[in-house]
């Protein structure tokens, strides 16, 4: 059964000869006007369990995104080190080379130094 104005009228009347105009005043204004909805425990309750279901959801959803982001973080830092152990084989390979072709250099320009001055003995022994 509903509650209109007319109701409430009468219940005002009641309660003004019950307790007194003003304590009824009081009361009614407390109480919300006729076709407001209340919301009661049971519906509280449920908005609880609906927050608690959505909170949950949430926390899943940045859950998989974290372990998402970590996987693209741990990709790139094999990548990184992918790319550093290539830059360094390659500097170590020209590292090699260029100390390789200076190696040379200097034992042909100390042989090379070695019988110049062989000869050089040589030739001064032979003239004395």
């Amino acid at each position: 059964m509903s509650v209109d104005e007319r109701r409430r009228s009468e219940l005002f009347q009641a309660a003004s000869e019950a307790f007194g105009e003003e304590p009824a005043g009081t009361m009614f204004e407390l109480l919300p006007p006729a076709g407001v909805d209340v919301a009661t425990r049971d519906d509280i309750v449920r908005l609880e369990t609906r927050l608690d279901g959505l909170e949950q959801r949430m926390d899943d959803r940045f859950e998989a995104q974290r372990r998402e982001m970590d996987a693209r973080f741990d990709a790139f830092d094999a990548r990184l080190d992918r790319l550093r152990d290539e830059v360094v084989a390659t500097f170590r390979g020209e590292l090699v080379a260029a100390v390789s072709g200076q190696t040379r250099a200097i034992i042909v320009a100390v042989a090379t130094a070695m019988f110049g001055l062989s000869g050089l003995a040589l030739s001064l022994a032979q003239l004395s």
